[in-house]
């Protein structure tokens, strides 16, 4: 993995909560895993957002699939009860 150095500007109160749980000299290890699992998340959220939207635009026409199979599920039922 290549690595770039950049400057970053942190508030005071961001940077002083950092040094509380990593040393100096793993801040770049604790951020670059930090932002990895933010972006993860995003991804999940978007991906939740896409299912849902998707399921929702589908709702009716699943809906109706349902209601065509029924009839013919109902029937099966009723063969093997007899």
């Amino acid at each position: 993995m290549a690595y770039q150095r950049i400057n970053i500007t942190l508030p005071t109160e961001t940077l002083q909560a950092l040094d509380q749980h990593v040393a100096k000299g793993d801040r770049s290890q604790f951020i670059h895993a930090a932002i990895q699992a933010y972006l993860s998340q995003i991804q999940k959220e978007k991906l939740r957002q896409q299912i849902k939207e998707g399921a929702i635009r589908r709702a009716e026409r699943d809906r109706q699939l349902a209601d065509d199979w029924f009839g013919l599920e109902e029937e099966g039922w009723q063969q093997n009860a007899n």
